[in-house]
């Protein structure tokens, strides 16, 4: 009997212990367990500022101008920060493709049905984000490895135009947005034909799922001595190069991934819609991003 009363006796003490432990880790002043700590990343950035894409198109339009059908590219783009304000930014894109053909009857590509075209894009810009406004100043070099003219113009090609496998631009943009109205424009330069290219746009996000949003755009430009190839006469080498309306639908499949098919359909303005093969058109894509 004492033995039995013994041991009752030392489990309520025990559990008087407890509660009264448990009591205490409750008050304000009860010291939790210090969190174990993070352990270091060993690297030197937690990430590289750096995008990766891949896409398709079924027409390839540059500021208006087309180049190719059927083309599928890659590219990637890296932003390196200075200051809290100012980033570098590096960026390379290759396109190519698959497939282009082009009546005979549209006087395109010296009458020649099939073509290859292929370009490699190398960049270098300077961004400046000031708060209301994003400011930057990019210089590009284009490459083409199948010549620019044997795609876009024929044997009328000029001298300046003509026969180009290189070229090399300077340009400042600016972005920035009006409510929900994202706005955006820039001025080009090009070194090898002494044309200017100006280009404005506008984009408007609705989200429609946290993964899905429906981005309805439009964007135009202005060209200057821009490549017309002599379509315009002398006196007036200028005109708005084409109007471009679209819509994409961002589909976010991870943190890092998304995927973004899209619509477009191209009016082409100027001289655009002599030495285009259609004035007007739809055509369409679809690019997957990754970030890390």
């Amino acid at each position: 009997m004492k033995s039995m009363t013994s041991v009752i006796t030392k489990s309520a003490l025990v559990l008087a212990a407890c509660a009264s432990m448990n009591a205490f880790a409750g008050t304000p002043s009860g010291k939790a367990p210090a969190p174990l700590p993070e352990p270091e990343s060993g690297a030197l950035f937690d990430t590289l500022g750096a995008t990766l894409e891949v896409g398709y198109d079924t027409r390839y339009y540059f500021r208006g101008l087309w180049f190719a059908d059927n083309t599928v590219w890659t590219g990637l783009n890296i932003s390196i920060p200075l200051t809290e304000q100012l980033s570098l930014g590096l960026g390379a894109l290759y396109t190519t493709t698959v497939e282009t053909t082009v009546p005979d009857t549209t006087g395109l590509n010296n009458g020649v049905g099939d073509f290859d075209y292929s370009e490699l894009d190398l960049s270098a810009s300077l961004n400046y984000d000031a708060g209301f406004a994003k400011f930057g100043l990019v210089y590009t070099h284009y490459e083409f490895f199948d010549t620019f003219s044997g795609s876009v113009f024929g044997a009328s090609a000029g001298a300046d135009e003509g026969a180009i496998t290189g070229a090399d631009e300077v340009g400042l943009t600016v972005a920035t947005s009006v409510g929900p109205v994202n706005l955006y424009g820039g001025y080009f330069y090009d070194f090898r034909i002494g044309g200017q290219y100006f280009e404005v746009g506008a984009d408007l996000p609705i989200e429609i799922t946290p993964w899905l949003s429906i981005v309805p755009a439009v964007k135009t430009g202005y060209a200057l001595n821009y490549y017309t190839d002599g379509v315009n006469p002398a006196s007036t080498p200028s005109g708005f190069s084409h109007v471009l309306p679209s819509i994409s639908a961002p589909i976010k499949l991870t943190k890092t991934a998304t995927l973004t098919p899209y619509v477009a359909y191209n009016i082409s303005l100027g001289g655009r819609n002599t030495l285009n093969a259609q004035d007007t058109e739809f055509f369409g894509g679809v690019k997957l991003g990754v970030t890390f």
